[in-house]
């Protein structure tokens, strides 16, 4: 009988209790006593840490290319799209509706628009342009919650269709399906790392149907998850109202303004990207710790 090198390493013979060397009770192992799983993960470390840090520094890099990209894009297009369209666009609602009704008329388009599969964002922006970060916030996260409803009823009765939908993308189902897994907690916080990561919103508010996620945990992970978002939205939505006003007055803005907008803006793009990045990743441990139960 011949034996490999490796079996060979393995071998565990009875001891007589007589020899020298490392003597582990009855058992003596044969071959070099090095631990084979410390050499075959040491080497491992540095080379994933350069990995991350590699990763960190294309993510500045791109992000630097792209603030780079748009500043030439918002010094000459943008006051020319503020004087043209914006501007209109703000006299003419304001001209034309109230605040009672133009408010009526944004939550239901905030409301009824993610049913449709319409992007609401617009009503949003004009929401935080019209009532402030107040009403505002109120405004829309009231709109959102219907919106965020509406579908995952309706989408109720086209489960089996949207299942068939999503085994097109096994992917994207296995991290849908994260949110129907667990207790009321583990629903909740699937959902609000969903809402927070790039994932689909419009698209998210019927895919959850296919998922065992309760009502509950649905709306509450869900107005959670988009706070910040709506903030943001409030945010640029003041941005545009302060240039826009800027712009049809003949001026523009002062240097305080300025500085107070760009610091603003980057802290909202950089807690942004970080409050994604952070998402994404537990959304990857989540999928693996439940590969793996």
């Amino acid at each position: 009988m011949t034996y490999r090198a490796q079996d060979v390493e393995n071998i565990v013979v009875l001891d007589t209790k007589l020899g020298a060397g490392e003597v582990n009770g009855d058992y003596v192992r044969l071959g070099d006593g090095e631990p084979r799983g410390v050499a075959g993960v040491l080497p491992q470390c540095p080379y994933r840490r350069c990995n991350s840090v590699w990763w960190w520094i294309r993510v500045v890099l791109l992000g630097v290319c792209l603030c780079a990209a748009a500043v030439p894009l918002i010094i000459f297009a943008g006051p020319l799209i503020i004087k043209k369209v914006v501007v209109p666009f703000l006299n003419w609602e304001m001209a034309t509706f109230s605040r009672p009704v133009l408010g009526l008329l944004l939550f239901a388009c905030i409301a009824l628009f993610p049913t449709m599969i319409l992007p609401s964002s617009p009503c949003m922006w004009i929401a935080g342009m019209t009532f402030g970060y107040g009403y505002g916030f109120l405004l829309i996260m009231a709109g959102s919650s219907i919106g965020m409803s509406l579908p995952f009823f309706v989408g109720s009765f086209f489960r089996h269709n949207i299942h068939r939908w999503l085994e097109k993308w096994p992917k994207k189902a296995a991290i849908v399906k994260l949110a129907g897994e667990g207790d009321w907690f583990h629903q909740f916080r699937a959902v609000v790392l969903l809402r927070i990561s790039p994932f689909p919103y419009i698209i998210f508010n019927y895919a959850a149907v296919a998922t065992n996620v309760e009502y509950g945990p649905y709306i509450s992970g869900s107005l959670v998850g988009t706070i910040h978002e709506t903030f943001i939205t409030i945010y640029s939505g003041r941005l545009l109202q302060s240039l826009a006003d800027a712009t049809n007055t003949g001026g523009f803005l002062s240097l305080e303004q300025v500085i107070y907008d760009v610091i603003g803006f980057c802290i909202a793009a950089a807690a942004t990207a970080a409050i994604t990045i952070y998402a994404k990743k537990t959304l990857q441990t989540l999928q693996v710790e439940d590969e793996l139960s």
